[in-house]
């Protein structure tokens, strides 16, 4: 069983930066690659960014790339998501996920269906 509590959203003007954090319990976090997902009001589910499980291959969606900066460290159990300038589209809740344990140490996915644990969100609010 993973457990995640996502950590650092908030309210930010346009063109702001934000610094998500999701801290993970148990020993297989270093397993797991991990993935940020968003739900925007009225929207269904999308995919934000992933991670492999040692950090060596990043993802993202088009619709943040450039912007967006995913990372872990498995020291700490903990993924981070480094968003700049924010737009009032990236308004949503953020959840953090983590993927199934794996031996690969290069392997991403974009599809929620992939993750076993979700996290309970974070509001990020970016005003205009």
């Amino acid at each position: 069983q993973v457990q995640l509590v996502e950590s650092g959203g908030g309210l930010v003007q346009d063109g702001g930066s934000l610094r998500l954090s999701c801290a993970a319990s148990g020993r297989t976090f270093s397993s797991r690659a991990m993935g940020w997902f968003r739900r925007a009001p009225g929207k269904e589910r999308e995919f934000v960014a992933a991670i492999s499980r040692t950090g060596g291959r990043t993802n993202y969606a088009d619709s943040v790339k450039g912007r967006v900066a995913i990372s872990r460290d498995n020291a700490k159990n903990t993924v981070y998501l480094q968003m700049n300038s924010l737009k009032p589209e990236d308004t949503a809740v953020y959840y953090c996920a983590a993927d199934q344990i794996m031996m690969s140490a290069l392997v991403t996915s974009s599809s929620p269906a992939s993750y076993d644990y979700w996290g309970q969100g974070t509001q990020v609010t970016v005003s205009s």
